[in-house]
């Protein structure tokens, strides 16, 4: 699911649904439907990112606390491994400039077509393009830092 929801996909969509039924008078139809209702999964996404990050840090807070406890060692241990490689991106994309992580998450994690990017994003198609092409040299390079830095 769009930028690492994983099994809380489901609720995240279903979540993003109830809201934009809630907000449908606010849509203008200046964009693309689906480009409105993606933009809205996206901040679901995101806010879903945001209270993993709690829950974790508290996981690892307790782990430190307790480092016999079953729990820590199960949740610190798994949280941290299979979600290494989501946090890299994840770390690199909020290191971009704000404009090149929305046409990144436009373009590959919302899946967006060039058109429904330059309506989403109110740019221009030269404009979606050169950035698209500068973000991911940006992100790559980013990732390739990180790889280097952990080993």
């Amino acid at each position: 699911m769009l930028l690492g929801a994983g099994s809380d996909s489901e609720d995240v969509t279903q979540e993003a649904f109830v809201k934009a039924y809630r907000k449908l008078s606010r849509y203008r139809g200046e964009s693309s439907f689906r480009s409105w209702l993606l933009a809205i999964v996206a901040n679901e996404t995101r806010n879903l990112h945001r209270s993993r990050g709690r829950r974790d840090g508290l996981v690892l807070r307790a782990a430190t606390a307790d480092p016999t406890s079953e729990t820590a060692e199960d949740g610190a241990v798994g949280a941290v491994l299979a979600g290494e490689r989501r946090e890299a991106l994840v770390g690199a994309l909020r290191q971009l400039p704000v404009r090149d992580r929305e046409v990144i998450v436009c373009r590959y994690f919302l899946d967006l077509t060039e058109e429904e990017t330059m309506a989403a994003l109110g740019w221009p198609r030269g404009t979606v393009k050169s950035r698209t092409s500068r973000a991911l040299a940006k992100l790559r390079g980013l990732l390739d830092r990180e790889e280097v830095r952990h080993g």
